[in-house]
């Protein structure tokens, strides 16, 4: 089966095109009932922040069993995609991601249909349509859900150089409002996306602010649960202060976005050109270190009796995958790049592990 999303095409093609398939869905079997953050779901699987583009991405994904659908990440003001390419595949498919300054993994064709073994890199910079379009969308995305399925809608702030904290805080409140405003069932932050060159992309390291955020958030949310997603932390004090920081204002974690390293083509060359050296590493090379994260996240909130829900994403193809973040502790499990070109994935997990 061709992939969802068309690597060769601008995002902006996939957002007026996509998704592409063509194909019958299955069956998607009945599971037990369940809750995700207080609402009802079929099954504690979703899909995370990127994906789904807009509403009918939601609605496809949704007739193919996700039950959990994250709306890609918006913001107070239109953005541009960056230029093509924006998704490309890599080499080391089966290896570990390499770590440190130095480190860098190189471009590779997609080879074979194993998606198990797969690991890509994306770059878009986090793209987004202005407010009074993508809350029409939203609307309609929250309308094409089915009985026990949730709406999540990331949202991003947007801040300038030399921005005070205070503003950007108070951009990503309203834009919490706006969500929910929309239709959102989970309002999730984006304090983490590795593919962008501003401030925005790496919020998380600062404990304190995320709390800020947190908090804002979650006065101009009401009752609808908050999310923050954040990305590599491997150091237990580091995470540790972040989970106690964002305590009582998030009503949970997102953890890990896409690791961030050095993408270069074969010949050398920085990958997604000038500007652009590093991105988020997706597939198979994040997952042990995703779960290791998720592992520590969930003993130190049971440690310290934080109320946090902790939802694991990171490198998840397999049944088995998504086993390995349940058996962490993670109270969900969000799927990144695998949907794209494996989307009958939420069919298969939910024949073998109807209990999750």
């Amino acid at each position: 089966m061709l992939a969802t999303y068309r690597t060769d095409r601008s995002y902006d093609w996939n957002y007026r095109h996509g998704p592409s398939f063509a194909g019958r869905v299955p069956a998607v079997p009945a599971t037990p009932a369940k809750t995700f953050l207080g609402l009802p779901v079929r099954a504690r699987i979703g899909i995370a922040a990127g994906l789904l583009l807009n509403s009918r991405w939601v609605e496809l994904y949704a007739r193919l069993g996700f039950d959990i659908l994250t709306y890609k990440t918006v913001r107070a003001a239109a953005r541009r995609s960056h230029p093509l390419p924006n998704w490309v595949f890599l080499e080391r498919a089966r290896g570990r991601l390499p770590r440190g300054a130095r480190a860098a993994v190189r471009t590779a064709p997609r080879r074979g249909a194993d998606v198990a073994v797969l690991s890509s890199t994306v770059s878009f910079g986090m793209p987004s349509k202005p407010p009074a379009a993508w809350m029409r969308d939203v609307a309609r995305a929250r309308r094409a859900l089915g009985k026990g399925q949730v709406l999540n809608v990331s949202v991003v702030a947007s801040p300038a150089p030399g921005d005070p904290p205070a503003r950007m805080i108070d951009e990503f409140a309203r834009l919490a409002g706006l969500a929910c405003e929309a239709g959102a069932q989970v309002v999730e932050a984006n304090l983490s996306c590795p593919n962008v060159c501003s401030a925005e992309g790496d919020i998380y390291h600062d404990a304190a602010l995320s709390g800020r955020i947190a908090r804002a958030m979650k006065r101009a949310a009401g009752a609808t649960p908050v999310l923050l997603k954040i990305g590599y932390l491997p150091a237990r004090r580091g995470l540790g202060r972040l989970l106690e920081s964002v305590a009582g204002g998030a009503d949970g974690v997102v953890m890990v976005n896409g690791i961030a390293v050095r993408i270069q083509r074969p010949d050398g060359a920085a990958a997604f050109g000038r500007g652009r050296a590093s991105a988020g590493v997706l597939g198979r090379m994040v997952h042990a270190p995703s779960v290791a994260q998720v592992r520590s996240a969930v003993e130190l909130v049971r440690e310290r009796r934080l109320p946090l829900a902790v939802i694991g994403v990171g490198g998840v193809a397999t049944p088995e995958d998504a086993g390995d973040f349940f058996a962490a502790g993670a109270q969900a499990v969000m799927l990144g790049s695998a949907p794209m070109y494996d989307p009958f994935l939420a069919i298969r997990i939910k024949r073998s592990h109807p209990q999750w």
